[in-house]
């Protein structure tokens, strides 16, 4: 009879799925237990370079199989992968530092989880954009988070909108072109602008460098620029 039925809640708990773990950015220390346990538990780890994960995971005796998950194939594997995970096994993706999806790949994976009704998760963890926005000096309330701009096409259209962005933005960029993207900023922004210039986060030569466009892009000039980079700029000022 319906009135003594029972009805029983699936436990989503127990149900495969897709983790994005966060990775530290420099010091292997900056990961959180949490997400420790994530990969020694996980079915597979999905990883962007196999080589850079195996040195994590040597480091906390983590024995988990890895494959190979970048910006080159990911079109390839999705499909595999959705399948594993809807055959009941949980699997885990990481980049080579920081978080999924953050300028490395992870959307398309996530967008496809999402589509096929696969339960995805993201621990929360390191990323390069916040500690140098923070340390920066700079209003940080409210940001815009640019990541990479394009490297031609595009670019310097990019770079008139931004010229006009009221809040502090935030971009990522190589060692070898980050003189290039100062002088750009001081012609589109103007050279009296606030920058904060933070390199190598976490660790041993951590550096970041303070002052107008002009005073950043003169210091620079002088150094051999090694590690990766995060470039905090300030918005435009109306006053």
């Amino acid at each position: 009879m319906q009135g003594n039925s029972i009805f029983f809640l699936s436990d989503t708990s127990t149900m495969a799925k897709l983790i994005l773990v966060p990775t530290p950015i420099g010091n292997l220390e900056d990961i959180t237990l949490r997400a420790i346990r994530i990969l020694k538990e996980a079915d597979l780890i999905l990883a962007e370079d196999t080589r850079t994960t195996g040195n994590l995971l040597r480091h906390y005796d983590i024995t988990t199989r890895m494959s190979s998950h970048h910006l080159f194939n990911e079109h390839r594997s999705v499909p595999q992968v959705i399948e594993r995970i809807l055959q009941g096994e949980n699997i885990v993706l990481v980049s080579d530092a920081g978080t999924p999806g953050i300028s490395d790949p992870g959307f398309l994976l996530v967008r496809e989880c999402l589509k096929a009704g696969i339960d995805v998760e993201c621990l929360p963890g390191p990323t390069a954009l916040i500690p140098a926005l923070v340390s920066s000096g700079l209003p940080c309330d409210c940001f815009h988070f640019e990541g990479f701009l394009p490297a031609k096409k595009g670019r310097q259209s990019r770079l008139k909108i931004l010229a006009e962005m009221p809040h502090t933005m935030v971009f990522y960029e190589s060692p070898h072109r980050l003189i290039k993207s100062l002088e750009e900023f001081s012609v589109y922004f103007g050279a009296d602008r606030k920058v904060s210039v933070s390199r190598e986060l976490t660790k041993v030569y951590e550096e970041t460098q303070r002052g107008t466009l002009t005073e950043v892009t003169e210091y620079f000039k002088t150094k051999t620029i090694k590690g990766e980079i995060v470039i905090v700029v300030e918005g435009k000022n109306d006053k």
